[in-house]
């Protein structure tokens, strides 16, 4: 029936143009922001998680940016360590020379001199980001010899967060200790006392004895008592040279961890992103070829309506 109150042909076809017409804005907004799923209305499930993942994203970079200053720390720390167990050696050889009668015990003690100013440089610089390892004062009120590194955020399954991290025991590889109080003071490798008689270390760091730091052979002699304080220096030495051969030791495992650990966070961000971009990213040859569909149908639509329009105009004609 033809009406002129009632365009039905024109009403369906602006009804499929306005169809078209909408589809056409969400294709071209898809491919202007590279999401199918940009604001919780698109998709209110994956814009959440989504939103929620980027957030812990970015909480784990901050946690690779933590593990990159940890693992400086201890880099900084293995560093003078190992200086410090070269200087050591050295040391132990010129004791080992110093035994020998006959040698002038005084050059030799101005060889061990430098040496030992070489140590306490090397602790002294071995600090990193205002923190040093080597060198510490247990008895500041801020001293704590276990040492955290951020290592790791996680969500568990019921939302709730966690930080991981991982602890580094410096009371076993700090070589100097400048605390006051007499019990604390002393208690690193190179500064501890060990006994002159047998080179033992002391079990009482208020007891008399020599620390590797400050041991003096220049007024030794070639007597029974001299020679065996000389025996027990090198024994005292050697101690040390072990002790601190293991604090290198755990050091080295320790950046192990770290590097794993870095790694390990690395991936999973790109494992994170990846999740995520399924999620919401917009698959653009997909949306490409929508919209050149698209863009055929709002012309077809545009067509259909104007031809519907001109239905009027044939009315009118069978009144003239």
């Amino acid at each position: 029936m033809a009406s002129m109150m009632t365009n039905v042909s024109a009403m369906t076809a602006l009804r499929s143009l306005n169809a078209t017409n909408s589809a056409l804005e969400t294709t071209q907004s898809r491919i202007s922001t590279g999401y199918k799923v940009a604001e919780a209305s698109d998709n209110a499930a994956y814009w959440s998680i989504a939103t929620t993942m980027r957030s812990d994203n970015k909480a784990l970079s901050t946690v690779q940016d933590a593990l990159g200053l940890g693992a400086a720390k201890v880099d900084t720390a293995y560093t003078g360590m190992n200086a410090a167990i070269e200087v050591v050696d050295e040391i132990k050889s010129k004791l080992v020379a110093a035994r020998e009668p006959g040698v002038d015990r005084t050059k030799i003690q101005a060889e061990i001199t430098a040496l030992q100013g070489q140590l306490t440089s090397n602790a002294g610089a071995a600090s990193f980001s205002g923190e040093n390892w080597l060198s510490v004062n247990s008895g500041a009120t801020d001293y704590n010899a276990s040492k955290s590194i951020v290592a790791s955020f996680t969500r568990a399954g019921d939302g709730t967060v966690s930080v991981g991290t991982i602890a580094v025991d410096t009371a076993s590889i700090k070589l100097f200790d400048s605390a006051t109080d007499a019990a604390a003071a002393g208690t690193g490798i190179l500064d501890a006392k060990y006994s002159a008689t047998t080179g033992v270390r002391n079990t009482d760091q208020t007891a008399a004895g020599f620390t590797v730091s400050e041991l003096d052979v220049s007024a030794l002699t070639n007597s029974t008592a001299d020679l065996t304080t000389l025996d027990s220096y090198i024994k005292g030495v050697d101690a040390s040279l072990k002790l601190m051969t293991t604090a290198a030791a755990d050091l080295g495992a320790a950046k192990k961890r770290i590097d794993l650990q870095s790694t390990f966070v690395s991936n999973l961000m790109d494992t994170i992103d990846r999740g995520v971009g399924t999620l919401v990213d917009a698959d653009m040859n997909q949306e490409s070829t929508k919209l050149q569909a698209l863009q055929v149908q709002q012309q077809l639509g545009i067509q259909a309506l104007s031809i519907a329009n001109s239905s009027a105009q044939s009315i009118l004609s069978l009144f003239r």
